[in-house]
């Protein structure tokens, strides 16, 4: 491991950092204090240019390098938390009630302030660092807010990376996947308006819990029987929502999930197929059923010689055994595919110590995580913007 020596030098400031974004985490557009802090630090290092409100609570901030070179490099973090009440029993757990950094995004920040602080004080490259601090990546489109609000024509980049922390690899190991790394994914919400009645008289109503149970059933053929088994799909449903007493059959019922694809024609036949069915119970049953179907997360397609740079300026840090490009595709999504359709890139993973999974109430993220991340955002900024 060869953690770059002026960042080890300040990594006990960035564990503090770290913990006091975790003891304070805040939901999608809701990230005032963290952004705030984040605006404090970038000044206090010494960045050219510190930008605010930017798709709400975004902050970007510039480091123009040695030599008059005119390309630029983005570098990202998100900043969000989610809500899930904090089950860890850390002594720097969440003071929110309902909220917590599940995912790790309090340590994404960190790393990239770091690589800022490093960065803005060495200036050993030529051109221009783009840092963005993105908020709301939890399903909530922070990316597609900034992008939306001019952030590619105010602060254009040639090329931009991002990373995110792996409780599922072994500590240090980094990987990159060329291509299709992280599904696309689409939200929806299907709403049954039947008929209630007595509970002792289902006769009388159009029950909506047989209906959607029905339903449910039939949304699980959209995977097994009308997709190629060649081309992954995903369609999971996690809400079902009906009834309030035990003798009474409820007026209506709700039910909610997500769909993850890797291929176009993939997600459009899914969504198609969804309607269908609808349709189908609504005319068969004689109720209605509202269908609302949303994409939230684009295919992640990482550029595949810019994957190769990635990997071979991480390989510089953690070492060349420990840095790889990899072919597993994740079913999880990344909002950071947004930016990816925009300007070419690369997102990597990086693994820490700890076995509790991402998003789950007793993640633990590991600190010594936050050098050897901060390490890769400052080499890959050298290596492709290197001094004449």
């Amino acid at each position: 491991m060869s953690v770059i020596p002026k960042i080890e030098a300040f990594a006990a400031e960035l564990t503090e950092i770290r913990r006091d974004f975790h003891a304070h985490p805040e939901l999608g557009f809701e990230e005032t204090r963290t952004a705030a802090i984040v605006a404090e630090k970038l000044r206090a290092y010494g960045v050219d240019e510190v930008h605010e409100g930017l798709g709400g609570t975004g902050v970007v901030g510039l480091i123009k390098g040695q030599g008059g070179g005119n390309r630029r490099v983005g570098l990202r973090a998100d900043m969000d938390a989610l809500p899930i009440e904090e089950a860890s029993g850390v002594a720097y757990s969440s003071t929110n009630p309902g909220r917590m950094h599940a995912c790790g995004h309090d340590g994404h920040t960190t790393m990239l302030l770091g690589a800022a602080r490093y960065l803005a004080e060495t200036r050993d490259f030529d051109g221009t660092v783009v840092l963005i601090f993105q908020p709301a990546e939890e399903g909530l489109g922070g990316a597609r807010r900034m992008i939306e609000e001019g952030l590619f024509e105010k602060f254009p980049c040639d090329e931009i990376y991002g990373m995110h922390n792996d409780p599922n690899s072994e500590p240090g190991v980094v990987s990159v996947t060329p291509g299709p790394a992280m599904a696309g994914a689409s939200f929806f919400d299907i709403t049954i308006t039947g008929t209630g009645s007595h509970a002792a008289m289902p006769h009388q109503s159009k029950d909506p819990i047989v209906i959607g149970t029905a339903l449910i059933q039939q949304l699980q053929s959209v995977v097994s029987r009308n997709t190629p088994p060649t081309k992954p799909l995903v369609l999971s449903v996690t809400k079902f929502n009906s009834g309030s007493a035990y003798n009474v059959v409820p007026g209506g019922a709700t039910i909610a999930g997500t769909i993850r694809y890797f291929h176009d024609d993939v997600i459009e036949m899914a969504e198609s197929r969804m309607r269908e069915l609808c349709e189908g119970m609504a005319l068969a049953y004689g109720v209605k059923i509202d269908v609302d179907l949303r994409n939230v997360f684009d295919v992640l397609m990482n550029d595949p010689d810019l994957s190769t740079a990635y990997v071979a300026a991480a390989a510089g840090v953690v070492g060349a055994d420990m840095a790889s490009e990899g072919t597993e595709q994740a079913t999880g999504s990344e909002d950071f595919a947004d930016m990816l359709k925009v300007v070419p890139g690369a997102y990597c993973r990086v693994g820490h110590a700890g076995s509790i999974p991402l998003h789950n109430p007793a993640f633990v993220l590991d600190d010594a995580i936050l050098p050897v991340g901060a390490s890769i955002y400052a080499r890959i900024v050298e290596t492709r913007l290197p001094k004449a």
